[in-house]
C-alpha cells in the first residue's frame, strides 16, 4: 500500500506531504479544485501518464519532486530487486521521482530504474481506473485481453506458449516470402550475380589497404635513380673519406675530450657527442644498404600497375574503398547463395510452416476451450457483482467468435450485456448508459483486483452516473473491496465519502498565486465536507445527514 506522498513544486502544488490509510482513502472538493492532481502526479511517480512532460514542474522553479513511500506486505521482489540490482531494506519501500526541463529519473530505494522495471514495479503494486480506461474497457479489442489477464494464473503459460509459437510461424513466413523473391529473379539477374560475384573474388582481395602500399612501392620504383642519387650523396657526406660530417665530429670529440681533462662541467657535452656520432653511424649504415637495395624492376612495375588499374576499376563499380569492395563481395555472395538455396529449399520451408500451423490451430483450440470455461466462472462473477450494484435483471456474457490465427489466438471476444429483462444481448458500448458503464467497470475491477493481489487500487470518478440507491450499493461494494486492498478514490457523492477511512480534501487558494492545498479530514470537518457534499451546503439539516451516513 501506499503511506505517505511527498510532492515538490508539481503544477500548483508548492509543496505537500500526506499520510494515506489503509483501507478507503476518499478525495473530495469543488470541481476544479484539483482533485486529479493528485493521482495523477502518484501516475507519473508510478512511470504512467506525461512522466516526462517539463510542463508540470510548478512555473519559476527548477524541478518538481515525487516521493511515495510503499508498505509491501503482499509482493515477493526479492528476485526483481536482485535483478536490478536493487538495496531491499524489507517492507519499505521508496519510490522517487524528479522531473527537470530535460529528463525524468525515477529511484527504486536510491536505485535509478528504467521504464521496463517501472512497467513490472507498476503492476505488483498500483492499478488506476481512470475515465480515458473506462473508453478503452468498451472496445471489442480490449475484451480479450481483459479475459487473458483474468485467466493469466491458470492459462498464461499456454497462451505465452501459444504466442512463442506464433512469432516463430511469422518469421518463417518472412523468411518464405523472402526466398520466393529470391527465386523469382530472371535468369539474366542471376547471370549478373555471378559475373560480379566472380570479379571480386578473382581479385583475391585480402588487405584493404594494398592499394595505398602499392601506390607507395610504385612511386619508389619509379624514382629509383634518383633515390639512389640522394641517398648515396648523402651516405658519403656522413661517412666519406675526406672532409665528412663523421670525421670531422671525431675530431670536435678529441677536444673536447681534453678540454674536459681541464674542466669536467664538459664532460656532459663529451658524452653528447659521443651519443651524436653512434647516431649518425646508424643512419649511415641504413643510407649505405638504403641505396645498395635499390633496382630498376621494369616487370615489377607493369605488375604493380596493371594490379592499381584493376584495384581503380573494383573500387569505382563497388564502392570507393577497397574495405567496401571487399564488403560488397560478401553480400553479393549470401544474396546469389540465397538464391541457390532458395530454389532447393522453398518446398522445405512450406512444409515446415504448414506444420507450424497445425501445431498453432492445437493450440489456439486448446486455448479457447479454456478461455470459454472462465469466460463463464467470470461472466457469473461480474453477474453477481453488478447484482449487487442495483441492477437485479442484468445479463452478461461473453461472446466467442472464430477468427483467423493472430497474437491472441484464434478467437474473437465481446462482451455482451443486457441491463433490461425485454432487451436481448447487446454490445457492452451500444447498451450501457454512463452509469451502468460506471457499475460495469467497478465490477471487472473489483474482481481483476482480487483476483491480482494487487495492493492498491486508484479510481479516478468512477461513480459518474449514479445516485440514491446505486449510490449506496456502489458505497458498500467499494468498502468490501477495500477490506483486502488500498483503495484511493475521487468521488462526489456523500455516501461513498462516508465510508472513508481516511478524507483527504482539496481546494484551491489564489492569492499572488494559484495553489493547490490539500489536507485531512477528520471529525466535525469531516461532516461539513459530507454535509456539502450531500446538499450543496452546510446547514442543520446537511449535518445530520451526514452523521447519519458515517454511522451507517
Amino acid at each position: 500500500m501506499l503511506s505517505k506522498i511527498l510532492i515538490k513544486n508539481y503544477i500548483l502544488i508548492d509543496e505537500l506531504e500526506l499520510d494515506l490509510a489503509e483501507g478507503l482513502n476518499i478525495i473530495t472538493g469543488e470541481t476544479g479544485a484539483g482533485k486529479s492532481i493528485l493521482i495523477n502526479a502518484i501516475d507519473i511517480a508510478f512511470g504512467g501518464g506525461k512522466y516526462g512532460n517539463k510542463e508540470v514542474i510548478k512555473t519559476g522553479k527548477e524541478k518538481a519532486l515525487i516521493e511515495i513511500t510503499i508498505l509491501n506486505k503482499k509482493q515477493d521482489i526479492t528476485s526483481l530487486f536482485d535483478e536490478y540490482g536493487i538495496e531491499n531494506y524489507g517492507e519499505e519501500i521508496i519510490l522517487s521521482r524528479e522531473i527537470t526541463p530535460t529528463s525524468s529519473r525515477a529511484r527504486v530505494n536510491g536505485s535509478l530504474v528504467n521504464q521496463e522495471f517501472m512497467k513490472i514495479f507498476r503492476e505488483m503494486f498500483l492499478d488506476i481506473h481512470s475515465q480515458h480506461q473506462t473508453y478503452s474497457f468498451l472496445q471489442p479489442k480490449y475484451h480479450i485481453i481483459l479475459l487473458d489477464s483474468y485467466t493469466k494464473n491458470t492459462c498464461g503459460e499456454l497462451l505465452e506458449t501459444y504466442q512463442t509459437n506464433y512469432n516463430k510461424y511469422k518469421l518463417m513466413l518472412a523468411e518464405l516470402e523472402e526466398l520466393k523473391n529470391s527465386a523469382n529473379k530472371t535468369e539474366d539477374q542471376i547471370e549478373f550475380l555471378k559475373f560480379q560475384t566472380e570479379e571480386i573474388e578473382n581479385a583475391e582481395l585480402n588487405d584493404i589497404q594494398e592499394d595505398e602500399k602499392l601506390n607507395n612501392e610504385f612511386a619508389v620504383l619509379e624514382n629509383v635513380e634518383k633515390l639512389k642519387e640522394l641517398t648515396g650523396t648523402s651516405y658519403w657526406s656522413i661517412s666519406g673519406d675526406d672532409g665528412s660530417i663523421i670525421e670531422g665530429l671525431l675530431q670536435i670529440k678529441q677536444n673536447i675530450a681534453k678540454a674536459s681533462g681541464m674542466d669536467n662541467s664538459l664532460e656532459e657535452i663529451e658524452s653528447e657527442l659521443i651519443g651524436a656520432i653512434d647516431a649518425l653511424k646508424g643512419v649511415s649504415s641504413f643510407l649505405r644498404d638504403y641505396s645498395s637495395s635499390l633496382e630498376n624492376d621494369e616487370e615489377r612495375i607493369n605488375t604493380i600497375q596493371e594490379r592499381l588499374f584493376l584495384l581503380d576499376k573494383l573500387k569505382r563499380k563497388y564502392g570507393g574503398t577497397l574495405e567496401n569492395v571487399i564488403n560488397e563481395g560478401e553480400k553479393l555472395k549470401k544474396e546469389l547463395d540465397s538464391i541457390e538455396f532458395s530454389t532447393q529449399n522453398i518446398e522445405e520451408l512450406e512444409s515446415k510452416i504448414e506444420e507450424q500451423h497445425s501445431l498453432l490451430i492445437k493450440q489456439a483450440e486448446k486455448l479457447s476451450e479454456e478461455r470459454k470455461k472462465y469466460a463463464q466462472v467470470l461472466s457469473s462473477l461480474i453477474v453477481e457483482k453488478l447484482e449487487k450494484l442495483e441492477l437485479p435483471k442484468v445479463k452478461f456474457e461473453i461472446s466467442f467468435e472464430p477468427c483467423e490465427l493472430n497474437q491472441n489466438g484464434c478467437d474473437k471476444v465481446e462482451f455482451l450485456i443486457s441491463t433490461n429483462i425485454s432487451e436481448g444481448l447487446k454490445p457492452l458500448a451500444k447498451v450501457a448508459s454512463g452509469g451502468e458503464i460506471s457499475r460495469v467497470m467497478l465490477a471487472i475491477k473489483t474482481i481483476f483486483a482480487e483476483s491480482d493481489n494487487i495492493d492498491t487500487i486508484i479510481f479516478d470518478e468512477i461513480d459518474t452516473g449514479i445516485s440514491g440507491k446505486t449510490s449506496q450499493s456502489v458505497a458498500d461494494e467499494v468498502k468490501e473491496l477495500s477490506k483486502f486492498m488500498q483503495i484511493i478514490m475521487i468521488t462526489h457523492q456523500a455516501i461513498i465519502a462516508s465510508k472513508s477511512d481516511r478524507h483527504i480534501y482539496v481546494r484551491k487558494t489564489q492569492d499572488d498565486t494559484t495553489n493547490v492545498d490539500i489536507s485531512i479530514l477528520e471529525g466535525d470537518t469531516k461532516l461539513k465536507a459530507i454535509a456539502e457534499l450531500a446538499s450543496g451546503g452546510v446547514n442543520e439539516e446537511s449535518i445530520k445527514f451526514a452523521k447519519m451516513l458515517v454511522k451507517g
